[in-house]
């Protein structure tokens, strides 16, 4: 999940960059623990609430259409109590969600599972909303790209923990599992899928607890209380255009939203796809970290490349070119080279975020807040493509379900070599 929000303040470097860095840094690999740790949710769901792809899809819909909800929310949240208390209701919020799962997992209770997803997503959205700014203040601003930059790899870490976690405690031996289910009575059957329903609930108070830890961590913290951003993109600051007449941001704001969507499949679709296709369930819960590792390894490349070597149009042009071709490899090819087809969506799916979003903010001025909140909505795209891709399944077949992602790539190809200056006003 994007992890980067380029809306900048103009403020004081802070003096401890150091503690305020770590701090932060446990901050995003909170954000990406949680949000990979869907890509389990799903399987293990899908066997203990017994449900078809399109419905255990729904995961992936009840958490990122949050984004969707809170994006202008927790604008106005924040401008109310200020960066640094957004960020603790935020921790706040995603511990009450954690804690819904145990009445969910008592009663077995789908819909209750979304709900605690959904709650974890609306905090999730205002921890962000008001932690990614602060990366541009810990410390001078030439550095920043450098600060961001640590904090994507603390991200992209976490997504390839999470999966190996949890997948070990919710996901062992399924396949044993599911057999010996054939087998039993409804009564018995019942009682099995209860005791399974049942594990989630220590991670999730474990989860709550790290997350109220984390609150009272951040409140009693040496970050500064910054209640006010200003808007520091010099460009139009003059303009006095209507938002309407930026064209590029609603172009951007399509790119984002079926960017995302593209990301949520490769990272939290892999493995229901992989068992459906015959691959072991305890195997394949193991993918999503490989696409992780992928992303990783492109964050790390991009870090040293761009914008030294490689432009931010230019990286995302090749991000855009290698998703069509990986894409079509998943389609074309069958069983672990397609799953290996998918994983290396991470690879190219990488650069987009950090390339993608200053193009589509840049020469905004004081439409600056409302077109990144705008983008924010965009995340929402993780809930919609999903979906649509399972219940396409539904009629083609997962795997040809995956022509979805060529058009997508394909628009993201679009914006970077000629949506990015569609209304842009030239200085």
């Amino acid at each position: 999940m994007p992890q980067e929000n380029a809306a900048s303040i103009h403020a004081k470097p802070v003096t401890n960059t150091s503690k305020s860095i770590f701090i932060i840094g446990i901050l995003f690999f909170i954000f990406g623990f949680v949000t990979w740790v869907n890509s389990t949710l799903i399987p293990y769901l899908q066997i203990a609430c017994e449900l078809d792809t399109s419905q255990a899809v729904w995961v992936t819909f009840a958490f990122y259409i949050s984004y969707a909800v809170m994006a202008f929310p927790s604008s106005w949240v924040i401008e109310k109590v200020g960066f640094k208390n957004g960020m603790m209701y935020g921790l706040i919020v995603m511990a009450i969600g954690a804690l819904i799962f145990i009445p969910a997992a008592n009663a077995r209770t789908f819909g209750l599972f979304l709900t605690g997803l959904f709650v974890i997503g609306i905090g999730l959205a205002l921890l962000q909303t008001a932690s990614n700014p602060y990366i541009t203040i810990l410390g001078p601003i030439e550095s920043a790209a450098k600060r961001i930059s640590i904090m994507g790899v603390c991200n992209k870490s976490a997504g390839a923990i999470a999966p190996l976690i949890m997948g070990a405690i919710l996901l062992k031996d399924t396949n044993g599992f599911e057999a010996s289910l054939a087998t039993l009575n409804d009564v018995d059957k019942a009682a099995k899928l209860d005791a399974l329903a049942h594990q989630v609930i220590m991670p999730y108070i474990v989860l709550a607890i790290v997350l109220a830890a984390l609150a009272i961590m951040v409140r009693f913290s040496s970050l500064p209380d910054i209640n006010s951003e200003e808007e520091t993109n010099e460009v139009s600051t003059k303009d006095k255009r209507s938002i309407f007449a930026h064209t590029y941001l609603f172009l951007g704001f399509i790119a984002l939203f079926l960017y995302v969507g593209v990301e949520v499949m490769a990272g939290d679709i892999i493995q229901v796809y992989g068992k459906e296709i015959g691959i072991p369930l305890d195997i394949a819960k193991h993918f999503t970290t490989y696409t992780m590792i992928a992303m990783l390894v492109s964050y790390l490349l991009g870090i040293a490349l761009i914008p030294k070597y490689i432009k931010q149009e230019k990286a995302l042009r090749i991000a855009a070119i290698l998703g069509v071709i990986f894409s079509l490899g998943a389609i074309f090819t069958s069983g672990y080279t397609s799953i290996l087809f998918i994983a290396l969506l991470g690879f190219a799916n990488a650069p987009v975020w950090p390339a993608l979003w200053p193009l589509a903010i840049d020469g905004l001025g004081k439409h600056l807040k409302t077109g990144a909140a705008l983008l924010i909505v965009g995340i929402s795209g993780g809930a919609i493509l999903p979906k649509i891709w399972a219940v396409l399944g539904e009629h083609v077949g997962l795997q040809q379900a995956f022509w979805i992602l060529i058009p997508c790539y394909l628009f993201i190809f679009y914006f970077a070599v000629a949506g990015n200056r569609v209304g842009k006003k030239v200085s």
